[in-house]
């Protein structure tokens, strides 16, 4: 029976051994068949795959996405529109992320101009304002 250890996988995908285990629970990689000693093999294959997972997380896409983008490599007429969507629906979300967190820095600015940083915490105005919600 040849085929990678579960230690050898966690090398060449470029993650530790519990994040193997953690995508198996997981339903993103498949359980290996084992060795008469108990040792999991797991087949080349699961190294393209292990990476298409990481590089997948790296943009940003959840692993329910993940499982959705695995699973139209291999649906029967399957097309590349479909992944197409996939990824633009992921901008769209990112585009809402980042307008959002522009939204927190501006009010994290307006909080940090109202304080002269003089003063004992309780006279803070960054503490008043988070208290009550109110800039003024």
């Amino acid at each position: 029976m040849e085929g990678l250890k579960t230690a050898q996988l966690a090398s060449q995908g470029g993650v530790n051994v519990e994040t193997i285990r953690y995508y198996e629970r997981h339903g993103l990689l498949a359980k290996p068949p084992r060795t008469a000693s108990g040792y999991r093999l797991f087949s080349a294959e699961a190294v393209t795959r292990l990476r298409f997972i990481k590089r997948s997380q790296e943009l940003g896409f959840s692993l329910n996405e993940i499982k959705e983008l695995l699973s139209l490599r291999v649906k029967p007429g399957g097309s590349c529109v479909d992944v197409l969507r996939k990824a633009e629906s992921k901008i769209i979300d990112l585009d809402e992320k980042i307008s959002h967190l522009q939204e927190i820095r501006k009010a994290l600015v307006e909080l940090t101009n109202a304080c002269s940083g003089q003063g004992p915490v309780s006279s803070c105005s960054i503490i008043k304002i988070l208290n009550t919600g109110k800039t003024s």
